[in-house]
């Protein structure tokens, strides 16, 4: 887990084959409901680690794209 400004980033590799398949959540605390946006990429790693290390390249990268209207639809959980 890695914090991007208010936003919680969990990495969640996904295993394909011999390899890994980047996949995270992003999630944020407004009042009491929890928003999750959750991402999966075609990028495929040969270690967890580096799946790992990218994803949260990726979420910022998503984050900075998106900035408030990431969550803006105020809907719980959905795929970006």
């Amino acid at each position: 887990m890695q914090m991007i400004g208010d936003y919680r980033v969990i990495a969640i590799p996904m295993r394909d084959g011999a390899q890994y398949r980047l996949a995270g959540r992003i999630e944020v605390q407004k009042g009491e409901e929890l928003l999750v946006r959750r991402f999966i990429r075609a990028d495929l790693f040969a270690s967890e680690d580096d799946a790992v290390e990218v994803t949260f390249r990726k979420a910022k990268q998503i984050i900075d794209q998106h900035g408030a209207s990431l969550f803006g639809d105020g809907v719980a959980d959905r795929t970006v």
